[in-house]
């Protein structure tokens, strides 16, 4: 086991020094909060008699004598993500579960998850980023009844962890666990659906090829198999110590799968306080370390850059502060170890299968580049992160993690990584500051000097696309996409036009204040420029034609107009009233007017 690493310990260092009089507060209010109580015994009657009016008989007299830990359950079910649709079965599950253990369980209360891939490019996309703070409210909402002593957290996908994270640390005085689906079953593969896709860009193949090659990559329950958002939040919940070891990338409705949610009602419970076992709530265990691990955990794996905004807010409801720099340096230094689509062929259950996340955690931490002194909901250290589940007859038990790779095109060991780094650098110049993930970019693309094609929506650029008048050296600018002008949508439809300009040989990139999402792919992109547009951010300024050298090498993001020409100008604000009408836009005024910057995580929490 190698020393921590001296980059490792200086960032978790500064982001500490940084943090401690946040962070102090936050734990202050969570010590309060458990004073005061979170058990039912000091409320009225009629208080106690509305929790329990709807439960069993047996379940009503332990909560009525106070004999037994109860747990609230905060779920994100619903039948239109295919990912959470396995959650409908959870609850009762949970109950029937916590009842043979001696302890009780009641749903609290749902929250909305809506589904990316069904509104990219609508209008409802525009809502998408702040549904994360919405459902934060909502898990609020739902743990105020002050009942519980224990909460599980049922959510997979991209803005749906986040805000169930940030809803819960509120309640970080409670034992909390956060409970998988999984994984849907490998469909057709990652590259042959992008083929496809580029291909009715180009107007090669009608819809009914692209419905039939979309249906046959996502086609059953469970989370869709490419390392996006909602397959890096699982990562997340897992190196944190929030799920249980191995369990995030377990397929839905196999024994398997039933028995780790089983066993997460039996951590909450031993980790609530009221079993005799040492109490270990979600304060305990969200601190500057487990977030540096998170960090580190996307790097090593090459995960989604809406991170860069989610992970920045998420530390923040725990009152700790961290930035695009700390990403940065972290990225210097931890080797890409996984290959996962889009950054290689694979899919998540070919990592899983090749040794998954306990393979790289192990790796991670033998080379000192993971925090090993954390509390998880296995109790402290990571020692319980170096197995693996696995069901020895219908009892779950634990075997050790394979020594070696299963395979080395998907998962490798620290001493020959794919890469040296993690592949997310940090832009900055005249234009502002601007992450880019260049792990699915070849070296060959990863410096662009073009002239600017301004544009200020994501369908302009595809008019212009189809009128065949990019067919040359360009740089993208689509701006007034930030948080403050129209919700920070993903820019997902910009992929396939955008590589079929790169394969003819052009020299393309992007250059935005929106998103890109964890599905980002092969052409260069400088996403989440801040300031943004609407923030009066140099973006604003730049014209059709003026050259921007994008070089993801060096670090540089760069306008070649001289500050004087750059000040002179005005900004060229687009109508923007399209964007506050329809789909429910209209009741998020709130949110637009009071979100923070993205490198402040895009919040209007924690602003």
């Amino acid at each position: 086991m190698n020393p921590l690493n001296p980059v490792l310990e200086r960032v978790t260092r500064r982001i500490t020094e940084r943090s401690a009089p946040t962070r102090r507060a936050y734990l202050d209010h969570m010590a309060a909060q458990r004073t005061r109580g979170t058990q039912r015994a000091g409320l009225g009657c009629a208080n106690m008699a509305h929790t329990t009016a709807a439960l069993p008989k047996e379940d009503k007299l332990r909560i009525h004598a106070e004999r037994a830990p109860h747990i609230g359950i905060v779920t994100a079910y619903n039948d239109m993500l295919s990912a959470h649709q396995p959650f409908e079965s959870y609850p009762s599950l949970i109950r029937w579960h916590a009842q043979q253990i001696g302890a009780s369980a009641q749903v609290a209360g749902g929250v909305p998850a809506m589904c990316d891939g069904i509104t990219q490019g609508e209008a409802g996309m525009e809502l998408s980023l702040f549904s994360r703070d919405t459902i934060a409210l909502a898990t609020a909402v739902a743990l105020s009844h002050n009942v519980f002593d224990a909460a599980l957290m049922l959510g997979v996908c991209d803005k749906i962890v986040p805000g169930l994270f940030m809803g819960a640390l509120q309640f970080g005085h409670l034992s909390t666990v956060f409970v998988p689906a999984g994984p849907m079953t490998s469909g057709l593969s990652n590259d042959d659906k992008a083929k496809v896709r580029q291909q009715f860009a180009q107007g090669l193949v009608g819809r009914e090829a692209l419905l039939e090659s979309e249906a046959q990559a996502y086609h059953s329950p469970g989370t869709c198999t490419f390392y996006g958002t909602a397959n890096s939040n699982q990562m997340l919940m897992e190196i944190m110590g929030l799920h249980l070891p191995g369990s995030s990338f377990v397929n839905p409705g196999t024994p398997l799968r039933e028995a780790l949610t089983k066993a997460a009602v039996e951590r909450a419970v031993a980790n609530s306080g009221r079993t005799g076992q040492p109490y270990l709530p979600l304060a305990h265990i969200i601190d500057e370390r487990a977030i540096v691990n998170g960090i580190v955990g996307l790097h090593a794996t090459g995960g989604s850059t809406n991170h860069t905004l989610h992970l920045v807010a998420m530390a923040r409801a725990a009152g700790i502060l961290i930035d695009w720099d700390d990403f940065a340096e972290l990225s210097a230094v931890v080797p890409l170890l996984a290959r996962v689509y889009p950054n290689g062929s694979a899919d998540v259950n070919h990592f899983h299968a090749a040794g998954g996340l306990g393979f790289l955690m192990r790796e991670l931490r033998t080379a000192g580049l993971l925090h090993a002194d954390v509390n998880t909901v296995m109790g402290p250290g990571l020692d319980a992160y170096a197995f693996e589940p696995w069901l020895d007859g219908e009892r779950l038990a634990w075997r050790p993690i394979a020594e070696r790779s299963a395979d080395t095109q998907v998962l490798r060991p620290v001493s020959e990584p794919f890469s040296a780094d993690g592949g997310l650098r940090l832009l900055t110049g005249n234009l502002g500051r601007s992450v880019i993930k260049v792990s699915a970019v070849k070296p060959q693309h990863r410096v662009v000097r073009a002239p600017a094609v301004v544009v200020h929506d994501q369908q302009e650029l595809l008019a212009k696309f189809q009128a065949g008048e990019l067919d040359k050296d360009l740089i993208a600018v689509v701006r007034y996409q930030g948080p403050r002008a129209n919700g920070m949508p993903e820019l997902h439809k910009l992929t396939p036009p955008l590589a079929v300009l790169q394969d003819k040989g052009f020299k393309v990139a992007l250059v935005t204040d929106g998103r890109m999402s964890g599905a980002s792919g092969k052409v260069p992109a400088a996403i989440h420029v801040t300031p943004e547009a609407l923030a009066d951010g140099p973006i604003a300024r730049v014209r059709d034609g003026d050259m921007i050298t994008l070089d993801a090498e060096r670090g540089v993001l760069q306008l070649e107009v001289d500050e004087a020409t750059l000040a002179a100008r005005s900004a060229a604000v687009p109508e923007l009233d399209a964007h506050r009408h329809g789909s429910g836009r209209e009741l998020f005024g709130l949110f637009r007017a009071q979100v923070s910057g993205a490198e402040q995580g895009a919040s209007p929490l924690f602003g």
